[in-house]
């Protein structure tokens, strides 16, 4: 490995408490390794105490960023070099954060865009699917208009109606039940002319199982594992880049 790539990731989770855990588990799959000791340390902070990011933005909530910034504070003093959020609306405070944190914080947009280039989609029509927070206040939005990226979003009446039942859903453990709604939103979304629709809240992931994504005519891109990628980009560059010219193989 590259002696300049972070050597221990710090992982702020909790929001969900589900999300986190996730992220942590794709980190593991998603690797290039042979052995435990070839695998990314991996320290997880998730505390679900963190208030609501979405009702917080909206003026709904006590602020988050108090309760993010010890979570940071936990995870430098443990030892990690990068942190990643696997928390989308969690990047609506992502600049306050990054100024007080010594070490780097990766941006999940950032790479849900390199996402969607992998994946071959590299212009046209993308749907955004996530909290009312990130919707409303255009996070995705900025970052794939600022990349090329035509952008749909659902109304607020259809936020409402499917991405917060599915999100609430798996927040409760009923992740069955999230399946429908989200999928709604999915195909809504394609209907618009979307080419690939973003699942822009980590919750999304869990309630669209990779099992079902075949059941859409559009390319989704995983808020969680394209987090996880960018990590393993960074932290493990050569194996990441051998891995990814063998599975384009």
């Amino acid at each position: 490995m590259n002696d300049a790539a972070p050597r221990r990731l710090g992982v702020l989770g909790g929001m969900g408490p589900l999300a986190g855990a996730a992220f942590a588990l794709r980190m593991v799959q998603l690797t290039p390794a042979d052995n435990d000791q070839q695998h990314i340390p991996v320290l997880l902070c998730n505390d679900p105490a963190i208030p609501d990011r979405s009702s917080a933005f909206l003026g709904q909530g006590p602020s988050p960023l108090p309760g993010m910034l010890r979570g940071i504070d936990t995870l430098v003093a443990g030892g990690a070099d990068c942190i990643a959020i696997p928390c989308n609306t969690a990047h609506l405070w992502f600049d306050e954060l990054q100024a007080a944190s010594p070490t780097r914080l990766l941006h999940i947009v950032e790479a849900v865009v390199a996402d969607l280039r992998r994946q071959g989609v590299t212009e046209g029509k993308v749907g955004i699917l996530g909290t009312p927070a990130t919707i409303a206040m255009g996070l995705y939005q900025r970052h794939l208009r600022a990349a090329g990226y035509q952008t749909i979003e659902p109304s607020p009446e259809e936020v409402q109606r499917l991405c917060v039942p599915a999100i609430a859903a798996v927040k409760a453990n009923r992740i069955d039940e999230a399946f429908a709604p989200a999928a709604e939103g999915i195909r809504a979304l394609a209907r618009q002319g979307a080419r690939a629709v973003v699942l822009g809240c980590t919750e999304l992931p869990l309630a669209v199982p990779a099992a079902r994504r075949g059941e859409f005519d559009v390319v989704l891109t995983d808020s969680i594992d394209a987090l996880a990628r960018e990590a393993i980009g960074l932290m493990r560059p050569a194996e990441a880049s051998a891995h990814a010219s063998m599975s384009r193989r």
